[in-house]
């Protein structure tokens, strides 16, 4: 099942001209510099954009080609933008209701008690708009889209109106939406952070076209995109919790076969979580003393490719597993630790990580 979506739309000087498909489901980030057509994308999935040639289907459902144009009203999605857009004469209740009445109810996976006791707003129910918080604000936002029994949610850049603590607040809820209502979510955001947090895939946009799509993990790691040469740049793993050493307060995740510890203590066995390693935090060795670091990650890997950063660093690109066959992990050394040690594509060595975060549910 997929969303299928082909839009060429003009806008004074500039040019949205897309033409791709993605699965159904789970998290899809549109991630792209300011004006490269992110925005201008989810309103045309949502019929506020209307050009000739455009084809939008879900699911094999037609809602834009040539001889079908649905309007916006008649579209099954949710919208949530970066100002919650609450009714500010009405209280919480009130607002929720708003997105019941607009759903079909046949489709009504969830009751109003579900969504407001999953999204922590039932005590707020009372209450009018202005006297909550921006974070409270923009989850009952949300929970008014999902109210609406919507076949996708659009997301534009929900948390870019918040500051810090907010954005902290709202973020285990976004993750919770992700893992357990198993509604496709697009997702816009100029902030990298989110989306290692939350998109299975992502749709890498410039100038109004699509640069790239495919897997998170793999479009971070790819030494042909410029993510992989960010100053912040980080490798996003999937890994599964396989145990506890409750002793050191460390759980083991496995991830293509390869064992990584962690500090945690909260996940159950067999769940799966996400791990963000920094790419400044993979340090490189062709020898792993045993016993003779204090760094407790240290996989065997092979490097894939190589590319200067700057003048003085150098881009590592690796596969873990002594054959490089499994997760993608990238690494930032000084270009005088690769001359030293004489690397090249195709070496095995390990990978000395020295710090594994774990950013939330996949």
């Amino acid at each position: 099942m997929t969303l299928d979506v082909k839009f060429d739309i003009a806008r004074d000087d500039f040019n949205l001209k897309v033409d791709f498909s993605i699965p159904a489901n789970g998290v899809t980030a549109l991630f792209g510099p300011s004006g490269c057509g992110k925005t201008t994308l989810l309103r045309a999935i949502a019929g506020l954009h209307r050009s000739g040639g455009a084809t939008l289907k879900l699911r094999g459902n037609i809602w834009q080609d040539q001889h079908v144009f649905l309007e916006p009203h008649r579209r099954e999605l949710g919208y949530v933008f970066q100002e919650p857009s609450l009714f500010a004469h009405l209280n919480i209740q009130k607002n929720l209701e708003y997105g019941l009445s607009r759903s079909n109810r046949r489709d009504q996976k969830f009751s109003f008690d579900q969504v407001v006791d999953f999204l922590g707003i039932t005590h707020l129910l009372n209450r009018k708009p202005q006297a909550l918080s921006g974070g409270e604000r923009q989850r009952v936002a949300i929970g008014r889209a999902i109210l609406s029994a919507p076949q996708i949610l659009l997301m534009d850049e929900p948390l870019a109106a918040l500051d810090k603590f907010a954005k902290h607040e709202i973020m285990p809820y976004l993750e919770k939406l992700q893992a357990e209502l198993a509604i496709p979510m697009l997702y816009v955001s100029h902030d990298m952070n989110e989306i290692e947090r939350l998109a299975d895939r992502m749709v890498l946009m410039k100038m109004g076209q699509i640069q790239a799509i495919g897997p998170l993990d793999e479009l971070l790691a790819d030494p042909q995109l410029p993510l992989s040469q960010m100053p912040d740049a980080a490798s996003v793993l999937t890994g599964e919790l396989v145990a506890h050493d409750r002793q050191y307060g460390l759980a083991t995740f496995m991830v293509s076969g390869v064992e990584f510890l962690v500090p945690d203590m909260t996940g159950k066995i067999g769940a799966t979580s996400r791990l963000r390693i920094a790419a400044s935090d993979v340090a490189l060795t062709r020898q792993r003393t045993p016993q003779g670091s204090s760094i407790l990650n240290a996989p065997k890997a092979r490097i894939i490719d190589a590319q200067p950063f700057g003048d003085y660093q150098m881009s590592v690109f690796l596969r873990l597993g002594e054959n490089g066959n499994g997760a993608p992990l990238l690494s930032r050394i000084t270009r005088k630790s690769w001359e030293r040690l004489a690397l090249q594509k195709g070496d095995r060595l390990h990978a000395l990580i020295k710090s594994v975060a774990l950013t939330g549910t996949a």
